[in-house]
């Protein structure tokens, strides 16, 4: 069967119980980003609360959620791009994460990268970014392993770089079926670890994040360098990890700055 027949019932036969922990990275500024606007952290709850009430709606069940886990499902706001699991637009969010953060780190890595080549003149940042690694529990009775059994005879559709049709149309048709979790090949990772779409806010298993780590990300013209503070680990990407991504290709390592 090819990834274009991929149908709701086709799906359904594949699917299995799924459950573990995820890793996500997002930028550590989301800690303290509205305290330089207040004068006390009473105040900063106060407006951090006042910023939620105007962001666009929840699912249900996504109110049980702490914002890291809830945000990408926040419905009503325009995606401006296609991801691999989710088409550009009015459509229902994805929360992309990986089964080890080492993959977490690789995929944001290459995405930083990517957006400095696509603003060729941007010098490269002057300092680490800091970085937050967490972790969520999930768990659910459906989900596809792109990975394992027939679906991984389309594996070279399921990872193409650049071109995200077919995954979109099997999260289309996953979501019909009522499959909450996609387990997929990370196409960043240099291991190839293992990435995971969630479909569904019904996919935690739990409404907090679990543990957390701090990366430090350095960016430069040589590549990036990551480290993490506890536990000890560091990671190196020069020049070639992410280059056959033409996107990467293209990227103009030589620029002001650092």
């Amino acid at each position: 069967m090819s990834s274009s027949t991929w149908t709701p019932a086709a799906l359904s036969s594949e699917a299995r119980p799924l459950s573990g922990t995820c890793w996500r990275l997002v930028e550590a500024q989301h800690r303290i980003s509205t305290l330089k606007l207040v004068d006390t952290v009473e105040e900063q709850a106060i407006l951090e609360e006042q910023i939620q009430a105007t962001k666009p709606p929840l699912p249900a069940g996504g109110e049980r959620l702490h914002y890291l886990l809830s945000t990408p499902f926040r419905y009503g706001a325009f995606y401006p791009t296609g991801s691999r699991f989710r088409r550009a637009g009015l459509t229902e969010g994805v929360f992309y994460a990986a089964e080890e953060s080492r993959t977490a780190v690789a995929e944001i890595v290459f995405y930083r990268l990517l957006f400095y080549a696509e603003s060729p003149d941007t010098p490269w940042p002057a300092n680490a970014a800091e970085y937050t690694a967490f972790s969520a529990a999930y768990g659910t009775p459906k989900s596809v392993d792109l990975t394992k059994g027939r679906l991984a005879k389309d594996t070279a559709v399921w990872t193409h770089l650049t071109v995200y049709t077919a995954c979109q149309a099997l999260a289309d048709s996953a979501r019909a079926a009522g499959i909450a979790i996609v387990r997929y090949r990370s196409v960043r990772d240099p291991r190839r670890g293992a990435n995971l779409a969630l479909l569904t806010v019904e996919a935690f298993a739990r409404p907090k994040p679990i543990n957390q780590q701090t990366w430090h990300i350095r960016l430069s013209a040589t590549g990036a360098q990551a480290i993490c503070e506890a536990p000890k680990a560091g990671m190196t990407f020069d020049r070639r990890v992410f280059a056959a991504d033409p996107r990467i290709a293209k990227l103009r390592w030589t620029r002001t700055g650092r």
